[in-house]
């Protein structure tokens, strides 16, 4: 369900549904509330809400910023990981331009099918939340056994085969990294204490008499908000290849793999 929101609505059209649906159910509980007790608005217990608002707040505060700076952490390191994966593939295909036309055709060819695999096939199914091997597998074998079987015949070809081979290792490390990160989400427990955690400290400004109804939704509004904004980030990052805020793979269509795409 949450990645069918992500693709299927834009990160505009999610915070206004989000952000804007917790402030109207939050001042809609508050007003109904102070209306079925009156007695609120003199703020008898506002001392005692007060402290517990306070330091609930700051706990939950706190684990919602763990939380948000993890996983943009997770954005940035499946966003390096992408990077690094498409700039080994493009060193390989440059490095190849020292082996003899066959080996040089044949690594061509398999790098060729290994980035329009990755960008055509599996994209697509780790946008899905169903990553796969398979999707690039054929093409990584392929390029493997082009150079297996190649006998460097120079000093100069024997450098640049020794690094075709490490670039190559790199990419095949890559890959299962990134595959990795696109299985990867927030913890279950973490979920339930992030969203809990809203059900808990919304309702508990409801209990903090003001005297002046409109100051009352006006700080009922501002808790909120922000609550609802930080859980919109937190379900926004948690997928790193779904949504408008996701990794793309605009890094295998550029460089030396651009030749790839030109018709």
């Amino acid at each position: 369900m949450a990645l069918w929101l992500l693709n299927h609505f834009s990160t505009f059209t999610l915070a206004v549904v989000a952000v804007g649906g917790t402030v109207v159910l939050a001042v809609t509980g508050s007003v109904l509330l102070r209306r079925r007790h009156p007695s609120l608005a003199r703020g008898e217990h506002n001392d005692m809400v007060g402290v517990t608002l306070g330091m609930f707040g700051a706990i939950y505060g706190i684990i919602l910023a763990f939380v948000i700076v993890t996983l943009w952490t997770q954005l940035e390191e499946t966003q390096s990981i992408v990077a690094s994966e498409a700039t080994s593939a493009a060193l390989i295909t440059r490095d190849a331009e020292a082996f003899p036309q066959p080996v040089r055709a044949r690594l061509d060819t398999a790098m060729s099918g290994y980035v329009h695999a990755v960008v055509e096939d599996q994209w697509p199914r780790m946008r899905a939340g169903n990553p796969s091997y398979g999707a690039t597998e054929t093409h990584l074998q392929d390029a493997f056994r082009a150079l297996q079987t190649y006998e460097p015949g120079t000093q100069a070809e024997q450098v640049f085969y020794e690094r075709a081979s490490e670039h190559l290792d790199d990419v095949a490390s890559q890959r299962r990294a990134r595959i990795t990160m696109a299985r990867r989400e927030l913890p279950a427990l973490l979920q339930a204490l992030a969203f809990g955690g809203a059900l808990v400290l919304i309702p508990l400004t409801f209990l903090y008499g003001l005297r002046k109804l409109r100051v009352q939704i006006l700080f009922v509004a501002s808790v909120a908000g922000l609550v609802g904004f930080s859980l919109l980030l937190v379900f926004v990052l948690d997928r790193p290849f779904a949504g408008d805020l996701s990794v793309t793979p605009a890094p295998y269509r550029e460089g030396a793999l651009a030749r790839y795409w030109t018709p």
